[in-house]
């Protein structure tokens, strides 16, 4: 199992945006979090299988409709040991 931090930034904020993202980690059976941070981008924090999280990164670059992603950030971190993924504030 690894771990990725990923920042995606642009017109991305919102529940809509979370809820997605939420949606798409669980049925890749990936755990982490996703939450809206305050200058407008979104945070994930997403652990799992590299082609599960691979994927998870692409869906990232263009998101849910109405979503303008403007850049998706990826660093690679220490997996957190989350049970499951969910939204944070």
């Amino acid at each position: 199992m690894i771990a990725y931090k990923i920042i995606v930034k642009g017109k991305v904020q919102g529940v809509f945006y979370r809820a997605n993202t939420l949606q798409k980690a669980k049925s890749l059976k990936l755990n982490g979090t996703v939450c809206n941070l305050k200058n407008g981008d979104v945070l994930i924090i997403a652990e799992g299988l590299k082609k599960d999280l691979d994927e998870l990164i692409l869906w990232c670059k263009t998101g849910p409709r109405l979503a303008v992603v403007e850049n998706v950030i990826v660093e690679d971190i220490k997996p957190q040991g989350f049970a499951d993924f969910k939204i944070t504030h």
